[in-house]
Parts: C-alpha cells; structure tokens; sequence
C-alpha cells in the first residue's frame, strides 16, 4: 500500500449510508447510526433505487446476525412492542466483527478480497461500478465527463450494489480462479438481486420496514436457523476462487449477502479512483422461493421440460410496460392458489406471507407500502438498460389468506380495469375510423388512449387501494371501484369526443357499416356498462 492510498474507513463509525428523516431531511448517517436512529428515519436514499433494495438487505442481514433471530414470533413480537431497534446488541455485534467492515481492511477489506489482481495487474475504470454510468452508453448518467472518482461513502454503496446487481459478460481474470481462460473470467450471470422483480414492504419508519422483512426463525412461509444461515461476514473470508461451485445458499441471510463478485478497490488521494471485477459464486434462479423471500415467482413448464424436474418456478421479474398495480394477482397471498391438481401459477413474494403471519401483532389496518425495483439488462445480461422503481400502498389485512375475499375484488377490480382501459381505446380507434383513417391509422390513437386511461385509472386504483381497510366488504369495495373508474374513463371519453373532428360526425363506412362519432359514443358507453357492471347498483343490494 503506497501512502496515498487510505489505511481504513471504517462502516461501522464513519458516514456512508444516506437515509431520509421523518421531516423530509437527508442525512448520510454511519451504519451504527442507521440502527441507532432507525425510529426516526423514513427509509435509506439510494444513488440508484436497486441501492436501497441491496443496502436494506445487508440492514437486514446484521440485524438477523446481532439477534441470532428473531428466534419465533414471540421474540419478533416483544422487538416490535420495544419501539426501537436494540442499539446495544447491534453496537455487540458489529465490534465483535469491526475487522470485516473496514472498506479498506488489510486483511478483509469490507466485501472484497484483499490482494485480488489479474496476471497483468489491470484495473479497471469506476464505470465497470457505476450503474447509473453504463459502459459504452456514459449520455445516460448524470456524472459529468472527465476523470470519475468517488469518495469513500459512494464507493461502499456501490460495492454492495455490484454483488447484487452487476451485470453480467466477460470479467477480469483473477490470479487463482481456476475459471479464469486466457487471463479473462467468462459469463456467470447478473448479481443475484439482477435475476429478482424485487419487492420490498416498507412501514411508516426505516425501524418498521427492517422488521417487518425480519422474518422470524419458526415463520411458516420461510423457517431459517441463524446457525445455519450466518451472513458473509461471519464466514471464512474469500479467496479469488469460487467459493460455493453448486450454487446453493444456506437461506435468505445467505443471499442478502451473496457474493456474486469479487472485488477490489483502488484509492488515490482520499478517493477511489479505480476497481477490480472478477466472478465471485455462481447461482441459478430455479426453484429457490424457498430461500429468498424478496420476489414473487412464477411457473414455468419451459424450465419443467428443459430440467425435466418436476415443477419449476422462477422469479417473476417486473414488466417494465407494466405499472405494479396491474400486476397485484401475483403479489397478494390470498389471490394466488393452485388450480386443481396443477401446482399454483404463481407465488406470492415470502415476504409478504410473513407479514400476513404478524398481523394480529401490527393491526390489521397497519399500513405498508410495497416498493418494487429491479433491474433490465441489454444483450445478453451484459449491460445495464433500465431500472425499475414503482411502489403502491395498502393496509396488511389485504395480505392474509384468510381474508381471499377481499384480496380476490382487489384482482377482479383490476380487471375492470383493464376492460376499461381498452374501451377508451376502441372509442378512439372508432373516432379515427369515422374521421377517414385507416386500419392501420387508427392503431396510434388507440395506443396513445389506452395509455392516457392506464395513467388516470392508475392514480385513482391506488388511491382506492390504499384506502380498503379490514371493516371493508369486498361487495363494498369493487362497487366503489366500478363508479370511481366510471367516473374517470367517461371523463376521458368526453375529452376525446370533444376533440374528434367535424368529419368525424357524419362518419364514414367502414366494413360495410357507417361508423360517426355518435356510433362510437354508443358503443362506448355499452362497452363500459360489459367493463363496469356495478356501476349503477344501489346502495341496498351492495349492504345485501
């Protein structure tokens, strides 16, 4: 080590993690701090949204470690009784492992491997680390050209993000790792977070959120030993090698820590100026829902045939055409079974099975906000393409199997909605037609309308969503949901008729009928009355 390079920074004291206050203030806070303060944080600030999923999950992963637990739902309810989380085991806990967060440890430098170098002692530029800085695509980032550096805090965030994110594609070629072929590592796969369509609950509080994803020992959706599943840093230290060659993590500590790379740090001058990535432990997404409780799944019967193992479910990545709320029958417990003999399409993230579990603990009514992010990745997963951040709000009575019901008008609404949505775009294909386009003229409209409408509808799902509480009646709830999505795709539909064009009103044939903007109206409205059924019931027959 030259003297310009630093002789520690370290986690535990030094600031590095950016949180936001209650009051809205942002404040970058050391990892001791975050426990210490965590009541009164609204959550952790990102450079990128896939910075707070993967820096929450290694919040998560000390937390699970400096309590060897939660134990059961007794000791994770008496943790939620305290009203802060419990400074002094956590301070514990941290010293008796300070030597494994020191960013820049001789020994065990914090998630990287001490000494990791190629044949040719390459190192590579920051943008290899970056992911709002992708290589070969630099107009998209918000860093200015020239010489990148980062300080010490930046460079811990973004060597947490890289295990969990970092695309995947040719590496460097690490000395020691018997992978290596002419001095380069060949594709593994993204980090491990990379293969999720992230979901992350989120309470009132950083405190809230860090325990309601702290999933207790004896949980039915996700039983763990902490014996069994210690996190990284209470594992022997890693070498250039592969660590774990069939892939197979322990339990969700295990994977909040995945060491999907392994890395190394270069400082000059008070910042880090370049990096080292090489492949660290290979994993596959196949049938690991029972380990990692941050995804919903879906089946596939490709991978069934192509393993030929049985049934078969992978990560349900987030559609980025596709707006969280309209993807809530994968996410919610109670909407989600099997269908006969036939295992169930789809699982609901584990997460949320545990909060259903603490619900007699937290109140029904309790609110959580579900945080969706993942990451997009170009050809081949070896570029970043796009992030994906979305969130939507609801009470925890909604998660519970036992209540189905109201989680089943929940996904029914959508639907409605959905049926909605696509009558806003028939009447504006119909508009265009009765204005002289043609077949293929008239997709733009309908397009550009259907989009307009998911926009609107999406604003008012959610506010509707949120407000559903455990005294609802799920007759109640899809009744108030029809007349609020009437109100708003007729208020679109009055807006496209009032700018659809004077030829548009005495029409033209089309398909051997005439077609005018009063044709369109008709069957617009009969279109929504098929969408929206419930719009015009009485109050009598929704209190039946």
């Amino acid at each position: 080590m030259s003297g310009d390079e630093p002789e520690s920074f370290d986690l535990i004291d030094q600031p590095w993690l950016i949180a936001r206050t209650l009051d809205g203030e942002l404040v970058e806070l050391s990892l001791m701090d975050v426990f210490r303060r965590a009541h009164e944080l609204a959550g952790l600030v990102g450079d990128v949204p896939t910075q707070v999923f993967a820096l929450t999950r290694l919040l998560l992963a000390v937390l699970h470690g400096a309590l060897e637990g939660p134990r059961d739902l007794d000791h994770w309810e008496q943790l939620w009784s305290d009203g802060e989380l419990p400074e002094a085991a956590v301070r514990g806990y941290l010293e008796r492992h300070r030597s494994r967060f020191d960013l820049f440890g001789p020994e065990t430098p914090f998630l990287q491997v001490a000494g990791l170098h190629t044949a040719k002692g390459e190192v590579s530029e920051l943008n290899k680390l970056i992911a709002d800085m992708p290589n070969g695509h630099q107009f998209f980032t918000t860093r200015l050209g020239g010489d990148v550096s980062l300080s010490f805090a930046e460079a811990a965030r973004w060597v947490v993000h890289c295990h969990a994110f970092d695309p995947s594609g040719i590496k460097s070629g690490a000395v020691g790792d018997a992978r290596v072929k002419g001095g380069r590592g060949y594709p593994i796969g993204t980090g491990w977070s990379g293969y999720l369509g992230g979901v992350l609950p989120e309470g009132p509080s950083l405190r809230d959120t860090l325990l309601l994803n702290l999933i207790a020992g004896d949980s039915e959706s996700m039983a763990r030993s902490h014996s069994e599943d210690p996190p990284t840093w209470e594992r022997t230290p890693l070498g250039p090698a592969e660590d774990s060659p069939v892939g197979r993590p322990s339990g969700p500590v295990d994977l909040y820590t995945w060491q999907s790379r392994r890395l190394r740090l270069v400082a000059r001058g008070g910042r880090v100026t370049g990096v080292l990535i090489c492949n660290g432990d290979r994993i596959t997404p196949q049938n690991k829902h029972h380990v990692e409780p941050h995804t919903g799944w879906r089946r596939s019967k490709a991978q069934e045939k192509k393993l030929r193992e049985g049934t078969v479910y992978m990560p349900r990545e987030h559609d980025p055409e596709r707006a969280v709320w309209r993807g809530l029958q994968s996410m919610l417990p109670g909407a989600v079974s099997a269908q006969g003999d036939e295992a169930a399409p789809f699982l609901a993230p584990r997460v949320l099975e545990w909060i259903a579990e603490v619900e007699q603990i937290v109140g029904s009514d309790f609110p959580v906000r579900l945080h969706t992010i993942g990451m997009t990745y170009g050809s081949n997963s070896s570029t970043t393409a796009d992030i994906l951040d979305d969130t939507l709000s609801m009470r925890v009575v909604l998660l519970r199997r036992e209540n189905a019901a109201l989680a089943h008008a929940v996904v029914t609404s959508v639907r409605a909605a959905d049926e909605a949505a696509r009558a806003v775009g028939k009447l504006a294909a119909n508009l265009a037609a009765a204005a002289g386009a043609g077949k293929d003229e008239r997709e733009g409209p309908r397009t550009r309308a259907v989009e307009l409408a998911y926009a609107d509808l999406g604003s008012a799902f959610r506010t509707w969503l949120r407000g559903l509480r455990a005294d609802t009646t799920p007759s109640e709830a899809e009744t108030q949901w029809h007349r609020t999505a009437h109100r708003v795709v007729r208020a679109l539909g009055a807006e496209l008729l009032a700018r659809a064009p004077m030829q548009a009103w005495s029409g033209r044939v089309v398909d051997k009928r005439l077609v005018t903007s009063a044709h369109a109206d008709r069957w617009f409205r009969t279109d929504l009355r098929a969408a929206l059924p419930l719009t015009h019931i009485e109050e009598s027959e929704i209190a039946s």
